[in-house]
């Protein structure tokens, strides 16, 4: 069985999209854990109305909002999977995703694999821009980009570490343990998750995003000068990533 994990928050407006994404699925031996971190809008609801239609949808509610990485945690807690996939509530996966990616786990043998990513704004423009996925992901390459998008992971739940909490990119944060513990991440180079872009583009979430990058930097053990290089590394990456999906939108939905 895989473990589909998904954090959400005051995502009424996407959040029944995808978890219909999950539910179209052709692999269909999977549970849908989706944790609502306190949501003041209706979104436990929508959730509640899901899992009524499909019993393999569970809703766990937190009391107080917590944060993705508590939520994430919460849900893996209780997941009953040997694989565990990754999904945030504003992304969605094409219907073959699971099928395909727990086949390609199995050829390799791999610990922890990541699929390539398509883009997508708020707005339903698509980008023919293309992240691809590597055959080989290793722990040096890693460190110079988080270029495994976190809902195309999928990891066997015994190699799967808890995300941190605090002022980082927590998913960074493990993709680089795993890898480091296990040697490589294994890359399905076909886009199978669907990513959305948010409409926020401001300096100041961009000096956030940085931060938090130090932040994952600190936490797996380096330096402040070297975190310092490998920010100005990654932000290179990020800015070219970034106006490469600018670049190559349709405009027509």
């Amino acid at each position: 069985m895989i473990s589909v994990i998904m954090p959400a928050y005051n995502a009424a407006s996407t959040i029944k999209g995808i978890i219909n994404s999950v539910v179209t699925q052709t692999h269909t031996d999977w549970e849908l854990i989706v944790v609502d971190d306190a949501s003041t809008d209706n979104t436990a609801d929508i959730i509640e109305g899901c899992a009524k239609q499909d019993a393999r949808i569970k809703l766990l509610r937190l009391s107080k909002n917590q944060g993705t990485a508590a939520a994430r945690n919460t849900a893996i807690a209780q997941a009953k999977g040997e694989y565990l996939a990754f999904l945030d509530s504003d992304d969605k996966w094409k219907p073959s995703k699971l099928e395909k990616q727990v086949k390609f786990m199995a050829e390799k043998n791999a610990i922890i694999s990541y699929t390539a990513t398509s883009y997508v704004d708020s707005y339903g423009h698509k980008s023919r821009y293309v992240l691809p996925a590597l055959e080989c992901l290793r722990y040096n390459e890693l460190l110079k980009s988080n270029i495994m998008s976190c809902s195309s992971v999928m990891v066997r739940k015994g190699a799967m570490m808890p995300f941190p909490h605090g002022y980082i990119h927590e998913d960074y944060v493990v993709w680089l343990q795993i890898v480091k513990k296990y040697g490589v991440a294994y890359g399905l180079n076909e886009p199978l998750l669907i990513y959305c872009i948010g409409e926020s583009t401001k300096s100041s979430n961009r000096l956030k995003s940085a931060r938090m990058t130090w932040n994952v930097y600190r936490e797996v053990g380096y330096g402040r000068i070297r975190s310092a290089f490998f920010v100005l590394r990654y932000a290179r990456h990020s800015i070219s990533k970034r106006c490469a999906i600018r670049r190559n939108y349709d405009l027509c939905k």
